[in-house]
This record gives structure tokens, sequence and C-alpha cells, in this order.
């Protein structure tokens, strides 16, 4: 039986991933680069440091990653000012929805807690019950260690949560931690590999709470 739902954020809860790419563009300027969306599509799901390190493998450049981390941030900043965040299509009725059900609900992100609140605003931030971010594990996805954390703040087993993501790191991560998840797509479709680890794949989140109601 499902008692926890365990949302990704970025790509998921937020429209955030065109920012975010937005942001290491104008990081790269100064290289003379320009990230490649195909290439970005290998991000998806991973925090920003290793962002950067993927970059420097397939760029073959040396990155300061601390100093750039600093620029990383300032750049959100600005950026997220200009336009804001808008929120996935579905989140405040499915979260309504789980809070009157008595779902227990977390966010599990490869982001720092700054950067959480950077993106998102307090009200939605308050409708989840908990949250674990990148930084609170040893190793980020697509290893389940942010997973299975997830579960044990909210006190549920694995085979009693679902896991909401939108990248196929994300898939994996949960996959390797034995709970079901649900795919949301947002820049990229996964492959076939990463369809075979999912439950079901949805056009958006409101479609989950049919999915619960099945179930």
């Amino acid at each position: 039986m499902i008692k926890a739902i365990i949302f990704d954020m970025d790509g998921l809860i937020i429209d955030s991933e065109e920012i975010s790419y937005d942001c290491y563009n104008s990081l790269l300027k100064k290289e003379n680069l320009t990230l490649s969306k195909e290439l970005y599509t290998q991000f998806l799901g991973k925090s920003v440091e290793n962002g950067f390190h993927i970059i420097e493998d397939n760029y073959h450049i040396h990155i300061d990653i601390e100093e750039t981390l600093v620029e990383f941030k300032e750049t959100m900043q600005r950026i997220v000012k200009e336009r804001g965040v808008p929120l996935k299509k579905g989140l405040i009725e499915l979260l309504e929805y789980l809070q009157k059900n008595n779902y227990k609900t977390i966010i599990a992100t490869s982001s720092n807690l700054t950067r959480v609140h950077q993106l998102l605003d307090d009200d939605t931030f308050s409708r989840f019950d908990n949250i674990v971010c990148g930084d609170e594990v040893t190793n980020g996805k697509p290893h389940p260690d942010i997973f299975l954390k997830a579960c044990q703040k909210l006190g549920v087993k694995s085979d009693e949560a679902l896991v909401l993501e939108d990248s196929e790191a994300g898939i994996q991560a949960a996959y390797s931690a034995s709970i079901p998840v649900i795919c949301i797509p947002d820049m990229k479709y996964p492959d076939q590999v990463y369809q075979d680890m999912t439950t079901d794949i949805l056009e958006s989140l409101d479609q989950v709470i049919d999915f619960l109601k099945e179930n």
C-alpha cells in the first residue's frame, strides 16, 4: 500500500530546466562555448557540480568548480528574479489530493536547500511534509541514496513509497532503491531501458491522482 509520495524538484515540481540550461550557457560564454541541449540531457537529475564535471570531460577544459558554483548561483538568482519559475501543471491539485487522503510527501532533490528556497516559493514549499537535499547523502542520483533517505525521513518502507521523476538518473535511482517510479518527462523522454524501470509514464502530475485511485 502506497503511503508516501517522493517528488523530484527540477523539471517535475517546477519548470526550471530551461533556466538552468541558460545559466550554464551564460557561464560558458567566457570560454566561447555553447552547451548543446543534447549534452544537457545528461545533466538532468544530477547536481550542478556534476554538470560542470560533465562539461569539463566533454569540452576538455578546466573549471574552478567552487568559484563557478558561486557564479551559477548569482546568475540563477538574476534569471529567476527576471522570469520567475512556473510550477508544473497539476502540482497543486495533486498536493491537495495527497493531503486530503493522508499521503506523506517529500521533496528529494540533488540541489542544496539554498537553491530550493531560491526556486520554490514559501507557499509551495510548505505543502510538503519534508525534504532531502543532495548534500545530505554520500552519492547522488543515479545512486539510490537520496530516495532511501527520503523513506527513512518519512518512516516508510521502499514498497510503501512512490517516486515521481522526470529524468533517467532519477528513474535509475528509484529503481535501484526498489521503489516504484512514475516518470513524467520534461526535456527528454526516457530511453527504452529506463522506460522498462518505470511503473508508468504519464503526461502531467494531475494524472497521478487517477493512478493512485486505480491502484
